[in-house]
């Protein structure tokens, strides 16, 4: 008993002399550098009200000074601030690099920290830092215990990002991800330019069948390849799969993993081996163990923010960075790499070695998924409402799946006292919604309305200044950027630094730090505004890589008073009218298209001209008299509705047709390729049939309620791969052929009607009639012969 109590007191000697440290000028000074810029959020996450944090930021000229403010501010608000207290704060904000900064300022021999696990638990404790002195002489399973300790300790609940950005929520990570989607994406074709991921998202999202959780990680693929465009969910995917294997419920022949980020890659570019590589990251749980006799699984996260990607794509290249050397390296072993969709493209031209390769694609929240996020993070006073904003808009319908847009919408719906769906008609509506909610509620901070702090210039200057940095970075195809990069855009950049988060977040290493868009998708949005108000027509026009903008760009210059945008497109009061940009623009893309057309190109056809429906509906244009000039000289308008068709598409093509025919023009062509048709697409194919010359039908369609009753010049009805009954044909297609001049039919061997067919088609006034039948071609002479034949 009396060596108890002897333990005792020595662990409340230490105890006290442990948490003293806390209170120590040098270990506050210190702590106050390590945490710069983010002493804010870490307030945030010590519960220090959001007034203290503004009055803290106004008294307080350095960054250095706020973080010790914010610091003792805590101490004297709580009645035991403790070191543990500080690091669950930490975690929350996934900050571990600071976590094993405290736990070596604070490491002594007999440590309460680490005697107190060690009495209590005999199992390797969680953290690498405390693990490093008892990791010398430890054998694979008891690294394997301590990597899956320190797995489910860091990784169970993951920072779901919302606004404000550098305000992460608590997550729980199980509860989450079974509502992603993931699918297969092994014939995934991406264009090398990452802002093109968005459009083809959208495509995908339209034509996918999902893959089980369980068919790609309970099968040990020795290669899995992860794509997604930013803000999916491919993280939540890695951190799933760590907590699963450290749960022993997949990869159980797998001793070793290891998690590597590479934005922290990055910084070490002089490593040229994976066990180097290991001793960095790992170091206090592996302590210069040997891995290569083990097995052991690599999972690489964020392959697009590789510094070095073209060096270890083009292996024939001069590799000046020995990192290149490490991940390549990996390929050695079993390995999960994710990433953008076109890092991850590129980089399967490399992982050939192995057999048992999977790549797939995340596409973000199912509609359950959907539904179960308005469930749990929405206000029952507010689902409703979220619900019924979030379909009446096919853009934030799409969106919706992918976690940042969902969450981002939620918020402004909740926080809005009137609901106005201009702000999610078109991608650059919604795009503009996120980008002034984010200024007016996390960079400004003021009980203010957008146009009131819009009139002050020095509002205008911070926006332009933001969407210069990402115009400049963007034409670069720059992701991550230096410190003296960024200094390139700003003047007294030390004093203004911290006025840059919330759009541009600050990554702190041990070699220095770096700075990303907080969202690419934001960076993309801002390099649009910064082009509208600061670049002339022929520099937009000449510079490349804003051809993934032109939607964007064009979609600032919508003139609706109800539309936030009008916030954006006055920052710069030199910038000539824009609308002669809509015209010039609009005219090149429709030149260009028959450029294509006289070179059989018909992927850059298609494109040219579906940009320019797409860049007439951002800028929600009318048919104005140079509008229609410039469509007059294209010869052939045609609409397609087939299966990979995105609804955004399909949106953008209802508001181009309806003033194309409205304005009297007649569309060249419809053609559909569908059965089930959305309401949309119902809509379109009703407004086209209202003035089209030539209707072309590839599969059987049902209108229920609704028949055409305008003139066709020619209609083609190709069904020979589907056997439809003699009802469905007369309820479907009967009610167009009544209306056309030209009629061909291509009809499955097997229908029993062409009787039927002949007598109806014989009291119609079509002119000409070709049908293909049984392998033959018929007129409609021919076809009375033929089953006159029949009938004897």
């Amino acid at each position: 008993m009396m060596r108890i109590n002897i333990k005792m007191a020595q662990n409340n000697v230490y105890a006290k002399k442990y948490e003293n440290i806390l209170y120590s000028q040098v270990f506050m000074c210190s702590f106050s550098d390590w945490v710069g810029v983010s002493w804010k959020t870490l307030g945030r996450m010590l519960n220090i009200e959001e007034h203290y944090l503004s009055m803290i930021d106004e008294d307080n000229p350095k960054t250095g000074a706020k973080a010790y403010s914010m610091l003792t501010t805590w101490m004297q608000m709580s009645d035991n601030p403790t070191f543990e207290e500080l690091k669950t704060a930490l975690r929350n904000m996934k900050r571990i690099d600071l976590i094993r900064k405290i736990d070596k300022f604070t490491k002594t021999p007999g440590s309460p920290e680490i005697t107190s696990r060690f009495s209590a638990n005999k199992e390797t404790p969680s953290s690498p830092e405390i693990t490093s002195r008892f990791s010398a002489n430890k054998d694979t399973s008891e690294i394997c215990t301590a990597l899956k300790n320190y797995y489910r300790e860091n990784y169970g609940k993951v920072n779901e990002i919302q606004p404000p950005l550098k305000a992460p929520a608590n997550v729980d990570l199980m509860d989450n991800f079974v509502d992603l989607c993931i699918v297969d994406a092994v014939n995934t074709q991406m264009d090398v330019v990452f802002s093109f991921e968005r459009k083809k998202f959208l495509e995908r999202q339209t034509n996918y069948i999902p893959i089980s959780y369980s068919e790609i990680f309970m099968k040990e693929k020795s290669a899995v390849l992860i794509s997604g465009i930013a803000g999916i969910g491919k993280t939540w995917l890695l951190q799933k799969c760590l907590l699963d294997w450290s749960s022993d419920l997949i990869w159980r022949n797998v001793e070793l993993v290891f998690y590597l980020e590479c934005r922290r890659l990055n910084q070490y570019p002089n490593i040229s081996n994976i066990s180097e590589l290991l001793n960095v990251f790992y170091k206090d749980i592996i302590n210069d163990f040997k891995i290569s006799n083990h097995p052991a699984l690599f999972i690489i996260d964020g392959l697009d923010e590789f510094k070095f990607l073209n060096e270890l794509i083009n292996r024939s290249l001069s590799c000046n960075n020995p990192i290149v050397n490490a991940l390549t390296e990996i390929q050695k072993y079993k390995y999960v790499v994710a990433g953008r969709v076109y890092a991850i493209d590129q980089y399967q031209s490399i992982s050939t070695e192995h057999r048992n390769k999977l790549t797939i694609q995340i596409m973000g929240f199912n509609q359950k998924g959907i539904h179960n996020y308005i469930e749990k993070k929405v206000s029952d006073e507010k689902k409703d409402v979220v619900k019924e904003t979030l379909n009446s808009s096919p853009i934030a319908k799409a969106m919706a799946s992918v976690p940042f847009y969902l969450c981002s919408m939620c918020k402004i719906i909740c926080d809005s006292k009137e609901i106005n769906k201009i702000s999610f008609l078109t991608m650059t509506n919604l795009y503009a919604s996120i980008f002034l909610y984010f200024f007016q509620n996390h960079i400004i901070k003021m009980n203010k309305l957008i146009n009131e702090i819009i009139k002050e210039d020095s509002n205008k200057k911070y926006i332009l200044n933001i969407c210069k940095i990402a115009y400049k970075l963007f034409v670069e195809n720059k992701v991550i950027f230096s410190e003296e990069e960024i200094q390139t855009f700003i003047i007294d950049f030390d004093n203004n630094e911290s006025n840059l988060f919330g759009f541009i977040e600050k990554i702190e290493t041990n070699l220095g730090c770096y700075y990303q868009f907080a969202h690419l998708t934001i960076m993309e949005f801002c390099a649009s505004v910064y082009a509208y108000n600061c670049l002339s027509i022929e520099e937009i026009i000449a510079t490349k890589k804003l051809d993934s903008c032109l939607s964007m760009i064009f979609g600032l210059s919508n003139k609706c008073q109800n539309s936030l945008l009008k916030f954006l497109v006055n920052l710069n009061p030199s910038k000539n009218c824009f609308e002669k940009l809509l015209y010039s623009n609009l005219d090149r893309l429709l030149k260009l298209y028959r450029l294509s057309v006289s070179k059989n190109n018909y992927q850059l056809e298609a494109y040219h001209e579906n940009l320019f429906i797409e860049c007439f509906y951002e800028s929600q244009s009318s048919f104005t008299d140079e509008i229609k000039f410039i469509v007059d000289q294209h010869e052939w308008w045609r609409i397609s509705i087939h299966d990979g068709k995105t609804s955004y598409k399909t949106s953008c093509e209802n508001y181009f047709v309806n003033h194309y025919i409205k304005s009297g023009r007649k569309l060249s062509e419809l053609k559909v390729s569908k059965n089930i048709l959305s309401d949309e697409e119902k809509n379109l194919v009703i407004q086209c049939s209202a003035n089209v010359r030539n209707v072309n039908f590839h599969r059987p369609i049902k209108f229920e309620g609704w028949e055409p009753k305008d003139h066709i010049e020619v209609l083609w009805i190709i069904i020979s791969r589907d056997l439809i009954t003699k009802k469905d044909f007369e309820e479907n297609f009967l009610p167009w052929i009544k209306l056309c001049e030209e009629l061909g039919l291509s009809l499955h061997d097997d229908i029993d009607f062409i009787g039927e067919i002949y007598e109806w088609i014989y009291c119609l006034n079509v002119k000409k009639l070709t049908i293909r039948y049984r392998g033959k071609v018929y007129n409609l002479d021919e076809l009375k012969n033929f089953i006159t034949q029949k009938n004897v």
